[in-house]
């Protein structure tokens, strides 16, 4: 039995997010898929400029570390809340949200979860045009 998993540079190609789940492009580089019992899953995810996820859960939640750019994260009743290198943020199980680049710039941050069920998320309706709006504003 093997205690040590080494996945080599390149071995892991990057892909086109599932489009059935995101507006605009958005291209995914995975980092790990635990093997059993560990649940942890963790992926590069970066947005165009403008792109963004649909609304969508998490059975065991979700932390989001910003690596660059900048963006959104919004939580289904709280205000949209722009997202900077170097944030993390953390969405609480079962929590509707979306996150995604701002209209001008992208955005590429870690999105780490967990499994549970073959689940990592539930996905829900696309983002309308009104309620992305896609224009930074100044943090607060």
């Amino acid at each position: 039995m093997s205690v040590l998993t080494v996945y080599e540079a390149g071995s892991r190609p990057t892909k086109q997010a599932n489009p059935d789940y995101f507006t605009g492009k958005v291209w995914q580089d995975p980092v790990i898929e635990a093997p059993g019992p560990a649940r942890v899953r963790a992926v590069k995810v970066t947005f165009e400029p403008g792109a963004r996820t649909h609304w969508h859960t998490h059975p065991l939640g979700q932390t989001l570390v910003v690596e660059s750019g900048a963006g959104f994260v919004h939580l289904w009743g709280q205000e949209k809340l722009s997202i900077l290198p170097g944030d993390v943020i953390w969405i609480p199980p079962n929590v509707k949200h979306w996150h995604g680049a701002a209209r001008h710039v992208s955005l590429v941050h870690l999105a780490i979860h967990e499994e549970m069920e073959g689940s990592v998320a539930d996905w829900l309706e696309p983002v309308d045009d009104q309620t992305y709006g896609g224009e930074l504003e100044a943090r607060r």
